[in-house]
């Protein structure tokens, strides 16, 4: 933090991450409340020198720097205070003639926690909002489960029977997915061998017992109750928008999933299938009908995260998926051990239930190398929606997901990015919309939105603050500045139905189709709509006609747009462009040549200068 962020902060609030204390001449006692809120949740600036009055911080001064600095580095550092070293990183700042000291206590590892004083475990803190709350023991129990080198998925029921606890339907089941997606193993149809070959029956002390994984994963109904006193998931579907929706309205369709997690797994899926939207497309190479819905990769995804991520050693809470008109959310109890931005990342992650995320990936239901979250990111990009939003509460530890029923880019949006008269990329017109959408952002809003990395992202945020159409609050937030906000709520809807006139897109195909992605100024983008008879224009699809200039191999379209599954990418975006004739074979009469490439049709020439010089196209 440096001292123009100070500032900015000072001039709101404290809150989450942010807390000030007086401290002119002493170290306040509270300070090791909120170094303990800090270290158990997820971390957060204490700074010293900083007063409330009237409800608005003021800077009073520290008036022995040296001494306050060193006694509180020094108690921290003691391990007699709290019951763990903590490492902070310290700064000292003058500002208006007067001494400030601001300390960054980091979230401590899961190992660690829960971070308490003076050597009692119920004097642990939490930081909700702008306070410090002790820990309630279920809190306090939470942390201690999280906390332990064995996890709670891996130990055995002991007081469940081995030779009866699991549903004979639904071993059989797994068993036939395992060995199809794993002909290199010997099948073992003896259930309870098979059990006990990937550790869900276990040997201890001469006598075989199941472990929780495999009584929560195959137990029969009453076995699963019996270890855990509350339902696995609650599903609901409601009819309504969330805004329009109040918890005592009854919902439209409900059930309580009370079997094991494959039951589960299985039964909502089914559900979900009966409300999805159904596309009826053809694998270009096997012929095969695909009907997946446009969205079951989100779904799936998003679901099994449910399943596989929440704290079954927590019975007072139980995880749930509602289903509502403009969005669908999940939640969970437990937190993600990771923050939001590693969870963007293609690595693998620190597990609560390692045995139970196994037994999903190996049947293929499961995401490697951490890569679940990015998927459905990568979905909700794909159908042109808002971006998923998530929530990981360290203080509740709880995780929430939302996926948005909502198209980033509307009517309304590409009139107003197509006055700002600026030139954008398709990726940078996305980040001024979501910042539209949201009117503050940050870098892992943004990394979530383009699936790059941090630098990709910082360069589009860069490059919208140099065209003055995002400030900079500090080196990860922006926020919209105000004319943009009060010029886009004063777009009226004449205006916008008069300005989309002048933005459409032509194809055999279809004989209208509205863009609903922009490039700003002279540059349009339009984004996913549903391919099939129905065609617009993805992002993706977007990338490779204004990037064609001669016949080009399907490997160097797939790494112009970041695809490694070759059917999927012919299927979703190199077939509808052939179809539609943008896009040619170089040697037709031979569609599956070693030497086949793609080029441009003069349809699709036209189309990409139209992309490339929109104003100027007529």
């Amino acid at each position: 933090m440096n001292r123009d962020e100070l500032l900015e902060k000072l001039h709101t609030f404290e809150w989450n991450d942010f807390e000030c204390k007086k401290a002119s001449r002493e170290v306040p006692e509270d300070a090791y409340k909120t170094v303990s809120a800090f270290a158990n949740t997820a971390g957060g600036w204490l700074v010293f020198g900083v007063q409330e009055r009237n409800r608005r911080l003021e800077i009073a001064g520290v008036e022995e720097v040296d001494r306050i600095q060193n006694n509180f580095l020094s108690t921290l550092r003691s391990g007699q205070k709290l019951n763990r070293i903590i490492q902070v990183q310290e700064k000292k700042y003058e500002i208006e003639g007067k001494h400030l000291l601001a300390f960054y206590i980091p979230e401590s590892p899961r190992n660690e926690k829960p971070i308490y004083l003076k050597g009692d475990p119920r004097q642990s803190y939490i930081r909700r909002g702008a306070g410090d709350e002790q820990c309630t023991q279920s809190e306090l129990e939470r942390f201690l489960r999280d906390a332990s080198l064995l996890r709670y998925d891996s130990e055995p029921a002991s007081e469940i029977p081995v030779d009866s606890f699991f549903d004979e339907n639904t071993v059989r089941w797994y068993q036939a997915q395992f060995f199809r997606r794993n002909p290199e193993h010997d099948e073992i149809e003896d259930p309870i061998e098979f059990l006990l070959n990937w550790n869900y029956i276990i040997e201890q002390d001469k006598h075989m017992l199941p472990t929780r994984a495999g009584v929560l994963l195959f137990g029969k109904g009453r076995y699963v109750r019996q270890l855990l006193p509350r339902p696995v998931l609650d599903y609901q579907r409601i009819d309504t928008s969330f805004e329009q929706w109040s918890p005592e309205e009854r919902w439209h369709d409900r059930y309580v999933f009370e079997e094991n997690i494959f039951q589960t797994w299985r039964g909502l899926v089914a559900r979900y299938m009966r409300i999805a939207e159904h596309p009826f497309s053809l694998d270009p190479d096997t012929f095969r009908r695909i009907d997946d819905p446009p969205d079951y990769i989100a779904f799936r995804e998003a679901a099994i995260n449910l399943l596989v991520h929440q704290d079954y050693g927590d019975h007072s809470r139980k995880a749930s998926i509602k289903l509502f008109t403009d969005r669908t959310i999940f939640w969970n109890p437990g937190d993600a051990f990771a923050t939001e931005a590693e969870l963007l990342d293609p690595t693998e992650k620190e597990l609560r239930n390692p045995s139970i995320i196994k037994a999903f990936r190996r049947i293929g239901l499961s995401d490697q190398a951490g890569t679940g979250i990015r998927a459905i990111y990568r979905n909700w990009h794909e159908l042109g929606r808002v971006p998923p939003k998530i929530h990981n509460d360290k203080a509740r530890k709880q995780f929430e997901l939302i996926l948005f029923k909502k198209p980033l880019i509307t009517e309304k949006m590409l009139q107003f990015q197509h006055s700002l008269g600026v030139t954008l990329s398709a990726e940078q017109a996305e980040v001024m919309a979501l910042a539209v959408e949201q009117k503050r952002i940050t870098l892992t809003d943004i990394r979530g939105l383009v699936g790059g990395n941090f630098r990709e992202a910082k360069a589009a945020a860069d490059y919208l603050v140099h065209q003055q159409l995002l400030e900079m609050l500090d080196d990860t937030l922006f926020k919209l500045p105000d004319d943009l906000i009060n010029r886009y709520d004063n777009l009226t809807p004449a205006a916008v139905q008069a300005g989309s006139k002048t933005l459409k897109v032509t194809t055999e195909v279809t004989t209208e189709v509205t863009p609903e992605v922009t490039a700003v100024g002279t540059k349009l983008g339009p984004s996913w709509d549903q391919v099939g008879t129905k065609l617009g224009l993805s992002l993706d699809q977007m990338k490779l006609l204004t990037n064609f200039e001669g016949p080009h191999s399907i490997t160097e379209l797939m790494e112009w747009v970041g695809r490694t599954n070759r059917t999927k990418f012919r299927e979703e975006i190199l077939n509808p462009l052939l179809e539609t004739r943008l896009v040619e074979m170089t040697i037709p009469d031979k569609p599956r040549s070693s030497k086949q490439k793609y080029r441009l049709t003069e349809k699709g020439r036209e189309l990409q200068a139209q992309l490339s010089h929109g104003d100027d196209q007529k």
